[in-house]
């Protein structure tokens, strides 16, 4: 087993599951088994903290000692969750952070989902060592993402709530994987609304790189051949643990966890 100074716990707090895994920073892997539940319904403050408690239990990773990352589908500005995607209404202007300081008993660093699967990518996967702009997206419930700059996050970015005027609703509602789901859509149709997704976010902003993460982009060459952009874009090397491995590396190396040039 590493020391504690080179591992630290991730756990993913997703609109449909919650994940958790010990990871190991050296080299971004995940060292124990994923543990998985479901998020629990209404997802209420309360009762996902009681979810975060059973899949640490079952982790084995109570002891306070080991670094501590929470991933979370929201707005997070200084511990404070300032939306809701996909959960309660009840975290909009709330205090998640301390929340989960004191109902775990420990310190913790709370975060964007995307951020930090972000990070993730940036200290060991598809955006290490990239320059200028790479955007990373997660293609699940909704659509989160994450603006990687030279090597540096710039945080809380929501790429899934730009409009698409057609219908006056958010990207994410259109283009989401469980968009793909609820309109039982196959792979082309579904690469179809992509198209429009990321030639629009592609004119936004005019990146040098696009990485594509969510549970979905294991599937990646049934859907990102179809897309014809001007920017590369790939799948997340990390996929759907990318949470869970960007969440463990923020919650010890803090700040540090942002450039990619301190891996190692």
């Amino acid at each position: 087993m590493a020391s504690h100074a080179t591992h630290a716990v991730g756990v993913d707090i997703g609109g449909t599951g919650i994940k958790a895994g010990l990871v190991d920073l050296a080299g971004g892997r995940l060292i124990s088994d994923r543990v998985k539940v479901a998020t629990p319904a209404g997802a209420e403050p309360a009762d996902v903290l009681q979810a975060v408690r059973g899949v640490l239990d079952r982790l084995g990773v109570t002891d306070a000692s080991i670094a501590l990352g929470v991933a979370f589908p929201a707005i997070v500005k200084r511990g404070r969750t300032l939306s809701a995607a996909n959960v309660s209404d009840a975290w909009i202007g709330f205090e998640a952070e301390k929340f989960f300081e004191d109902g775990l008993g420990r310190d913790i660093h709370f975060a964007n989902d995307a951020d930090v699967a972000g990070i993730a990518e940036l200290r060991y996967g598809a955006a290490k060592d990239q320059d200028g702009l790479t955007i990373l997206t997660t293609l699940g419930t909704g659509i989160g993402s994450a603006l990687l700059y030279d090597g540096v996050l710039i945080p809380n970015s929501e790429l899934g709530h730009v409009q698409r005027a057609e219908h006056g609703r958010d990207a994410e509602a259109y283009a989401a994987y469980s968009a793909m789901e609820r309109d039982e859509l196959s792979w082309e149709a579904w690469a179809e609304r992509l198209q429009w997704y990321y030639s629009h976010i592609e004119f936004l902003f005019s990146p040098d790189l696009f990485i594509v993460g969510g549970g979905v982009s294991k599937h990646a060459g049934k859907f990102l051949p179809l897309l014809k952009l001007a920017t590369p874009i790939v799948p997340a090397v990390h996929r759907n643990n990318a949470g869970i491995i960007g969440a463990a590396a923020l919650s010890l190396l803090g700040a540090r966890a942002l450039r990619d040039d301190t891996a190692g």
